[in-house]
């Protein structure tokens, strides 16, 4: 079995995967964002665009390297500099009151 075609499998997971991440996370942002809309507490607000960057970072390289054609060591860089991010916004949205 050549390279590629042990790799075609992982491929295709890592796709299915990315694609069920972007699903999710997106579904977790969008409640955030209609729990902010009812509230109108910024700590929500700020806790949808942490999880909106979060999610957008997690699908980032992928997309970067296949649409794009960043180079993938890039495309990792930007996806992790967007996660720590979202996480930094949304530790900041828990500290807010």
């Amino acid at each position: 079995m050549s390279f590629y075609a042990a790799a075609m499998p992982t491929a295709i997971a890592l796709a299915v995967v990315k694609t069920l991440v972007l699903i999710v996370g997106g579904v977790i942002t969008f409640f955030a964002y209609k729990a902010y809309r009812r509230t109108q507490q910024p700590a929500l607000g700020y806790l949808t665009f942490g999880f909106g960057l979060v999610t957008l970072g997690l699908v980032l390289a992928g997309m970067l390297y296949e649409l794009l054609s960043v180079p993938l060591m890039t495309g990792i860089l930007l996806e992790s500099l967007l996660v720590l991010a979202g996480f930094l916004v949304i530790a900041y949205s828990l500290y807010v009151t």
